[in-house]
């Protein structure tokens, strides 16, 4: 069924604006998947807070054309049957969000995707961004290492004072 012009007109609208907000955009190869599959993923994608939009190929290429940043962007990747992962708050998270349920679902390929600097990302590239911890779990890591002094230092006290509490206590037996 056709889409209408004013349609059309809304969806691009739509889609500009998602990609002038996002950090990440990541599109893989969906076909083959069963429109429960596509469900569960998009329910994983929310969790994450990211959005799967399924958009004409070309309805994309015209939002990312009104985008300064896109303009020069290379987009020959963007063909066939294709679903976008998108993120306005963290870079990682739509690589993750579609590698992880590409895991357990074969019919899900990632093919690339592109930054917020109008960088084009290859599958490799989108595969190592997935690899990488979230925001999250970066920020654990380095208060972790911040506190791994404080942490050594009090187990090192409390050592020290255990042995010499049991030393005055063997002294006065």
């Amino acid at each position: 069924m056709a889409i209408s012009k004013q349609k059309k007109n809304e969806l691009v609208a739509d889609l500009t604006e998602l990609l002038t907000n996002a950090k990440t955009t990541v599109y893989a190869k969906y076909q083959g998947l069963t429109v429960a599959e596509l469900q569960d993923l998009r329910k994983a994608a929310r969790e994450n807070g990211v959005k799967i939009k399924v958009v004409k190929n070309r309805l994309v290429r015209v939002a990312m054309g009104q985008i300064a940043v896109y303009k020069d962007t290379d987009m020959t990747g963007l063909t066939g049957q294709l679903l976008y992962a998108v993120s306005d708050n963290d870079e990682v998270a739509p690589a993750k969000v579609l590698a992880e349920f590409a895991k357990t679902h074969n019919a899900l390929a990632l093919v690339g995707g592109f930054n917020d600097l109008g960088n084009a990302l290859s599958e490799d590239d989108v595969k190592a961004l997935a690899a990488m911890p979230t925001k999250n779990e970066l920020i654990a890591q380095v208060v972790a290492q911040l506190l791994s002094p404080v942490t050594d230092s009090v187990s090192a006290l409390s050592g020290g004072l255990s042995g010499i509490v049991s030393g005055l206590e063997a002294h006065a037996n």
